[in-house]
């Protein structure tokens, strides 16, 4: 690919022209982006933080990173397995000995690897609110007893929330401190960061973004009612907010060799690199990557291996990719509207000009979609967040019928139905895109019976029952 390398000021200047346009398009109240590349750092914001108080969001303004906290937890574990504290291979019972699932064997096998990796076959979308208290976390992991297995530990991918929280807890006993204390204590406080919090009682000290929610793609966004996810799922994702800049001061140190800007080190080349490295292959699934490393998620792409994680809270999105070939970084964060579609073009344009990088396009149904034997996709699917049915009308089409549960029906999300249409192989798509986006369903495994034993989107979801054609 030949490519010329766009300038920082030619990307601010565009960004200027650029991000107002997007966010009044795609109805996204406010948004923050920082940019790394060529040895500077640039950062702009536009729109506002909260359509009811109307204070505009600058480039020092927090917002959560939902999921991206993913990566931090991942690198206070191998801050500890260089220390020699954890080894990544042995069960997570060596550091959690009352640690349960519902399948003892499963509880037994899983190690710590396992759970970084998203590979540890447990249902994933688990959001228990144990309370505010400095044991929240641990209470949690109590819960999870009763917590089923999708499919033997080390099998497959299913991005997994709770994992993540168990990750917490590991930290916190091998530290003997809270998760929000090794956060501050191993990454905020080496890393220099100024903007940044564990959740609210600190956002509150900075100009914080609140979260936007539509009751359906077509109306306007309205400040959601809670600020934040239940601090027992910190280690996953549900309190970090910080300005972009900060976000890449952490993505910087790991293109650092683990070094922080000042030269402290904060975590060893050689963990760096660990985490780099792809440890499961993922279903061809549209906006995520082609597979998985030790907490970063790892994008295959014309140009350049990209690592990135994207974040997802109660109506604030945020994006990180980093392109370690070329010392690039880019993190944008939003408050709601249609945010894919704004990272989608931003994120194009930056990787193109700055990294040479080609983002594949997403999906869509082919123009005339093959017909098919849908027999072996029919049936209902469920996990502790949703119930999907695929069945076939008489007419021949595939529909999928969602009906949401537990934390997505709590917040309003409501039942939708779908039409899927052939993709390629055992991949369906929806004809209508949400949020502009035509997300894949991917139908993988066999019940024994020649029928697919999960659809996955991101999450495998297990077969309950079967359904003739």
């Amino acid at each position: 690919m030949v490519w010329r390398m766009s300038s920082l000021n030619e990307i601010t200047n565009w960004l200027h022209d650029r991000l107002p346009a997007l966010l009044a398009e795609h109805k996204v109240p406010g948004a923050a982006i920082a940019v790394s590349a060529q040895g500077r750092v640039i950062d702009l914001a536009a729109g506002v933080l909260s359509k009811a108080t109307g204070v505009e969001a600058t480039p020092d303004s927090l917002f959560q990173i939902g999921s991206i906290t993913k990566v931090w937890t991942a690198t206070l574990i191998m801050q500890l397995a260089q220390e020699g504290r954890l080894d990544l291979d042995a069960p997570v019972r060596a550091t959690l000995p009352g640690f349960q699932l519902a399948d003892e064997s499963a509880a037994a096998a899983v190690t710590t690897r396992q759970l970084l990796s998203h590979t540890a076959g447990f249902e994933g979308d688990i959001f228990t609110d144990t309370g505010r208290g400095d044991d929240c976390v641990e209470k949690y992991v109590a819960t999870l007893g009763e917590t089923a297995q999708l499919f033997a530990p080390g099998e497959m991918f299913s991005y997994n929330n709770a994992g993540y929280c168990v990750l917490g807890r590991v930290v916190e006993v091998l530290r003997g401190k809270p998760f929000d204390d090794c956060v501050r204590e191993h990454l905020f406080t080496p890393l220099g960061l100024t903007h940044a919090a564990n959740g609210a009682h600190e956002a509150i000290l900075f100009r914080a973004a609140v979260g936007h929610l539509q009751a359906d793609p077509d109306s306007d966004p309205q400040p959601a009612p809670v600020w934040a996810l239940a601090r027992s799922n910190a280690p996953a994702g549900a309190m970090l907010a910080m300005r972009p800049r900060d976000l890449l001061a952490f993505a910087q140190m790991h293109l650092a060799a683990g070094k922080a800007a000042d030269g402290t080190t904060v975590l060893e080349a050689e963990s760096v690199q660990a985490m780099q490295q792809p440890q499961v292959q993922l279903p061809k699934l549209g906006l995520m990557g082609t597979s998985w490393g030790l907490g970063w998620e790892i994008y295959d792409w014309p140009g350049a291996r990209v690592l990135g994680h994207d974040g997802g809270t109660i109506g604030q999105s945020a994006f990180l990719r980093v392109v370690p070939e070329h010392g690039v970084s880019i993190a944008l964060c939003t408050n709601g509207g249609n945010p894919i579609a704004v990272y989608t073009e931003l994120f194009e344009h930056l990787l193109r000009e700055l990294a040479g990088v080609q983002m594949p396009a997403l999906p869509k149904p082919p123009a005339q979609p093959a017909t098919v034997d849908v027999s072996r996709y029919l049936g209902t699917y469920a996990s502790e967040v949703g119930e999907l049915t695929v069945l076939q009308e008489s007419d021949g089409t595939l529909w999928l019928q969602e009906v949401p549960k537990g934390l997505l029906a709590e917040i309003g999300r409501q039942p939708e139905r779908k039409e899927l249409v052939h993709f390629e192989g055992d991949t369906f798509l929806p004809v209508q895109p949400y949020y502009g986006i035509h997300m894949p369903q991917v139908f993988v495994g066999d019940d024994g019976s020649g029928r697919a034993l999960y659809i996955h989107s991101g999450r495998a979801t297990r077969r309950v029952t079967h359904l003739e054609a």
